[in-house]
Order: C-alpha cells, then structure tokens, then sequence
C-alpha cells in the first residue's frame, strides 16, 4: 500500500478572526468559538481528542494534556475569504487581489451580453440571501421565464431557476456561459447555479446546484501530484474549486454523503491524495445563521471521526481543516476573514503543537512532501513536526 493523505475541508468552520480580519469587516468574528457559546457548549469528544480544544477556547471542549494527534491553526495569506481563494491557498496557490464583488448588483456590462446569450431576461440583480430571493420572485419568475439573478458580499454570480420552468441543462448552459463572459475585470470567483422546486411559499432549493469556477491562475498541488502520477481524488464541490483542473470529485447532497465516500476512499483507495469538502456546515448554517444546525452537524462529523480514523492505514495521514469562517452569530450572512483549524492524525504523527502557521499553504506543502512530490508552493511543510522519532 502506497502513501496516502487525506484532506477534510470542515467549509467554514473558523476558529477566529484573522490578524487583517477588520479590514475585510469581521472583527469579532469567531465562527467556533462564538458558536460553542451561543450553543451553551458544543460536546465534540473526538475532535477534542485529536487537540480540538487546545487551538483556541471553546465551551465544552476542554483541552487535553495528551492529545492524540497535531494540532494548530492556520491564518490566511491570500486576498479574500471565499472558498475558491482558500482551497487554492491550501493547495499551495495564493491570490493576490481579491476577486470582483458587486453589493448594489451587476453592472449592464455585465447582465446584457448574459441576457442576449441565455435568450431570458433576469429578475433581482441585486445582493441577497439565495432563500430569500426566491421567495421573494420565484411566481414573477415562473410566469415570466426570466433569471433570477443575484450576487452576495462574496464574489458570486448567481443564477437561480425552478426545474420545472427552465431545464437544468439550459441553467448549466446558461452558468456556463456566464462563465466564459465573464473576465477581467468582471472576473468573479464562481458562477452558481441554484435549482429549486415548489410553490409559491413553499420554494426549496434542490441538490442540484453546480459550481462554475476560475481556473487556477498557477501550478496547484494537484497539478504536481498529476504531473508526478500520483492518485489524486474529491468528495464534494472541490473539482469545482479547481475547474476541474487535475482533479475529478464525487458530488455529494449532503454532510452525510460526503463523509461516507470519504470512509470508501480511505477503505477502498491504494494511494494518492483524497480533497474532500463537506460543505453543510457553511451552506445550510452558517448562511443562514443557524447555531443549532451547525452544532448538529458539527456533533454529527465528530460522531463520524473515529470510523474515519480506523480506516486509515499505517501509511497514511488526516488533516482537518477549513477554507474560511462563516459565523452564524454575527447577523451577517457572508463569510468571515478567519483562521482556520489545523488538525493531523495518522500512525506516523506524534502528538504536537503545530502553532499559528502564517498561511494555508503549509498544509499543501507537508502534503507534498509526505507523497514525496517536490512541489511547495507557497507553503512550507510541517511534516518533521509530525513523524515520529
């Protein structure tokens, strides 16, 4: 059996606010730490067993004098707090700019030449909480067939359409023809596609959503491992992330889904990397500021972590970490300039304190160098930390 690394992206789930977080408006933000208190604690065993509770303070989970694996933080190097921008930086990648945002919503520039391309018109243009949106125009858009079009305080250009008004081919065309139109400077991070069903009153998205991202702009860690013919797979929307650059990924409809194909990856796969998201955490709680949803879903992974753990091999190493914070406490519904958990465990890791890493980068970098690729990045490993003496 040949090395493998897993890597466990918990999407949004911050462990508190990055050194520049004021600039980009989130100071306070603690997406764990928050959370732990509104919630009255969290009960997080096992994750408090790998050092969970010795990266920050956390109601209800302690810190433990002998944890069973690595533990840290990380703070993000690269411009913005978007999930593209973060997955990027932990594959060894970093932004320089920030991508294009809109908060009063598309210029003419960019909605006509997608309204002459698509053949529809659009309803909204504005930002907004996806829910809401379309509750707001789902009837005017089923009568019409017009887009609903909408954007966040992220770098998002959203296109949402009930399934039985346009064909979710003809929304997939259409998303990725936004896609190709837009470039710089119109050159946001990801166009989405949100189908949804119902009635008036009664719209629900489905799970039918796709991501249509920029390509990388440079080498990824997953451009080295495909270069060197090193296994590489996802769970999740991370092919997305890389548009499918040196990357496939099984799409997944929820947390649970995608923590077991992540167990039939680590139970089936002879070697390689595995990029797993498990996005629940940040779409269906963070957005939507729901602190008992997201403790839930948090309690649910923790209950999955030891299965996870007895499916790794003698050769093999976890990570658990996050792309950016995403803290249901703030009243705001966007993401948050936050570090992120840095968690490892394996047979080979002694247990140690990783301490605040300067970038995301560095988990990419000692992924690198444990599958043997000299690819760093922007990163600098952590590997020595870990292995055993």
């Amino acid at each position: 059996m040949r090395r493998r690394a897993a890597v466990i992206v918990l999407d949004g789930v911050g462990v508190g606010e990055a050194p520049d977080a004021a600039a980009y408006g989130d100071a306070g933000s603690n997406t764990l730490g928050n959370l732990a208190r509104a919630a009255g604690g969290l009960a997080l065993p096992n994750l408090a067993a790998l050092g969970l509770g010795n990266i920050t303070p956390l109601d209800g989970v302690p810190d433990t004098e002998a944890p069973e694996g690595a533990w840290g933080k990380m703070q993000p190097a690269s411009a913005g707090k978007d999930s593209t921008s973060g997955h990027w930086e932990l594959a060894g990648l970093h932004l320089a700019k920030p991508f294009p945002t809109y908060p009063h919503g598309f210029p003419a520039e960019v909605v006509d030449p997608f309204v002459s391309a698509t053949g529809r018109g659009v309803l909204g243009n504005v930002a907004a909480s996806g829910t809401d949106i379309i509750d707001q125009l789902g009837a005017e858009h089923e009568a019409s067939g017009k887009w609903i079009l909408y954007t966040s305080a992220d770098s998002v250009f959203q296109v949402a359409a009930h399934e039985n008004v346009v064909p979710l081919e003809e929304l997939y065309r259409a998303c990725a023809t936004a896609r190709e139109q837009l470039v710089p400077p119109h050159n946001l991070s990801r166009v989405i596609a949100r189908p949804f069903i119902g009635s008036e009153g009664k719209y629900e998205r489905t799970k039918n959503r796709r991501d249509y991202s920029l390509a990388p702009p440079g080498e990824t860690l997953l451009d080295a491992l495909a270069g060197a013919g090193i296994a590489r797979a996802g769970v999740g929307k991370v092919d997305d992330l890389f548009a499918g650059h040196s990357l496939s990924s099984r799409h997944t409809a929820d947390n649970e889904q995608g923590i077991q194909a992540i167990l039939t990856w680590l139970e089936q796969s002879e070697g390689g990397l595995l990029f797993a998201n498990l996005v629940d955490f940040d779409t269906l709680y963070g957005h939507r500021g729901d602190v008992a949803g997201f403790a839930r879903a948090l309690r649910e992974f923790d209950d999955a972590l030891p299965l996870l753990r007895a499916a790794l091999n003698e050769d093999d190493l976890l990570f658990i970490t996050a792309d950016h914070g995403n803290d249901p406490t703030t009243g705001s519904t966007d993401h948050a300039r936050e570090c992120v958990p840095l968690l490892v465990t394996g047979a080979q890791v002694h247990p140690v304190a990783l301490g605040t890493r300067s970038t995301f980068s560095d988990l990419g970098a000692t992924v690198a160098e444990w599958l043997n690729v000299g690819f760093r990045g922007q990163g600098t490993s952590f590997l020595s930390l870990l292995e055993r003496s």
